[in-house]
């Protein structure tokens, strides 16, 4: 595995989390040559994206669905990319992932484990 998401858990309605997405010490992917991005597969629902990243940092894009209360970062000194939860809503339950793909292309990684987020009503 490549890329590992952990931060994931349980929280009320309206709180917060933040995700991480590191890169494994074998792992080549370089956080500022990629677009890296953040999804989320809820029960019965296919995986979608929740943001992304330029490889230059520059430009960050989000789902309407989470626009405004999530953002993404990362600290390519540590090679990890982060997603800030705020405002969480119960709809935002699902297990998240993080994964890259060149600049041009629409090729993923290997999907790791993921982390999972539940949100209580």
């Amino acid at each position: 595995v490549q890329l590992v998401e952990s931060g994931g858990g349980l929280v009320q309605a309206g709180g917060s989390l933040r995700l991480s997405c590191a890169a494994s010490a074998a792992s080549r992917i370089s956080f500022s040559l990629n677009v890296m991005g953040w999804y989320r597969q809820a029960p019965g629902k296919q995986r979608e994206l929740v943001a992304s990243m330029s490889p230059g940092g520059g430009n960050t894009n989000y789902a309407d669905t989470v626009k405004g209360r999530f953002t993404i970062s990362r600290d390519l000194s540590k090679n990890t990319m982060y997603l800030q939860m705020n405002s969480l809503k119960p709809e935002d339950t699902a297990v998240y992932y993080c994964n890259a793909r060149a600049p041009g292309t629409l090729q993923l990684g290997t999907w790791g484990q993921g982390t999972q987020v539940t949100v209580s009503s």
